[in-house]
């Protein structure tokens, strides 16, 4: 749970705004009956008299309505600055580079009070590398952001802790099956102490991918989209192998190999994606042609993250006429590193066997 601590006023002294927001409809109101009480041109029945009388209470109703709108206003847009805040920490914005790598990200959610839902990602350097997550929580919108946050959170800790990407898998999901038991816990507290099924749906899927210093990549998927290579003129998956389960239902096997992917050569990016993505549909149910929609947007030139970016987003949107039905994460990191080391005996220009 985030929590923003706000200044409290000392007791006795209330803020100068208060006291307006309070004074100033007070103020109308009194006037209002001093002169229905106290003014002659009030106690007269004529027709002037009424349109008087009727235009002074108008005018202290629209004075009223209208202060009534500016104090709502102003509340709703200091919530929304507080909601803002709380919603860069939980699911920050990216550098636009890290050890290297060149890196554009954009989400949105799919409800419209809200910048982030159930799509979850994170870049990090370690010393074991740049690691990368990309999760989507089932649901989406606001009820979602407390597992996001609970993924997040041991993703940012482990990361740094574990030297394999099966460790990091395992602490992520040894945190979503605790928040899964307190959630039970607090909507149930008639169940006991320790719900024999806290909440049976509930699941994530999640990538973690991890790039070396030499640019091999190394990924445990689970249950999620595969990212998309791309090169100039090529958008390719990275990978065609089978996917774990989502965290969640099934327990992780016992061994946790990472893939290998081969390398990210100089100019080469990873394209990630939630599942809201290639689901997004059209007025007339077809789904979002993506890997069509990356081979337009790299071109024949070099592949520019941003650029990227720009044009699958704006595709997407145009094809589900403005907003997707579900929450949309996408990221592409491209590799700006100069050279990429070679191994002993590795002759140059040789590339590692991608599996598909």
């Amino acid at each position: 749970m985030i929590r923003i601590k706000a200044g409290v006023p000392r007791a006795g002294r209330p803020p100068l705004r208060r006291v307006l927001a309070l004074g100033l409809p007070t103020v109308w109101g009194a006037m209002a009956i001093t002169y229905k009480l106290a003014c002659p041109l009030a106690q007269q029945n004529g027709l002037g008299a009424r349109i008087g009388t009727s235009a002074v209470f108008f005018a202290v109703g629209t004075g009223l309505i209208l202060h009534v709108r500016h104090v709502l206003l102003r509340e709703l847009r200091e919530v929304r600055q507080v909601a803002g805040a709380a919603q860069n920490v939980l699911l920050r914005p990216l550098p636009p580079r890290i050890d290297g790598l060149n890196i554009a990200a954009a989400q949105l959610s799919a409800d419209r009070c809200a910048t982030i839902g159930g799509d979850l990602y994170e870049v990090i350097a370690t010393e074991h590398g740049v690691r990368v997550v990309m999760g989507d929580v089932r649901g989406h919108g606001l009820a979602a952001i407390s597992t996001v946050a609970a993924v997040l959170g041991s993703f940012r800790e482990a990361v740094h802790d574990e030297a394999e990407l099966g460790s990091v898998l395992r602490r992520l999901e040894r945190a979503l099956a605790r928040h899964l038991r307190e959630r039970a816990r607090a909507e149930h507290p008639s169940a006991g102490a320790e719900p024999d099924n806290p909440v049976a749906e509930e699941f994530v899927t999640v990538l973690l991918l991890e790039i070396q210093r030499d640019g091999e990549v190394r990924v445990l998927n689970c249950g999620h989209p595969w990212p998309y290579l791309l090169g100039p003129a090529r958008a390719e998956l990275l990978t065609r192998a089978e996917p774990l389960p989502p965290l969640g239902p099934f327990p992780l096997p016992a061994e946790l190999p990472a893939l290998p992917c081969g390398r990210l050569l100089p100019g080469e990016a990873l394209f990630l994606h939630t599942d809201g993505v290639e689901d997004a549909r059209d007025g007339r149910g077809r789904f979002f042609p993506l890997p069509a929609a990356l081979a337009e947007a790299v071109g024949a030139g070099p592949v520019s993250p941003q650029s990227v970016l720009r044009a699958v987003f704006a595709g997407l949107l145009r094809h589900a006429g403005g907003r997707p039905a579900d929450d949309v994460a996408l990221l592409v990191l491209r590799n700006d590193r100069r050279q990429v080391a070679r191994r002993p005996g590795e002759p140059v220009g040789h590339r590692a066997h991608r599996r598909f």
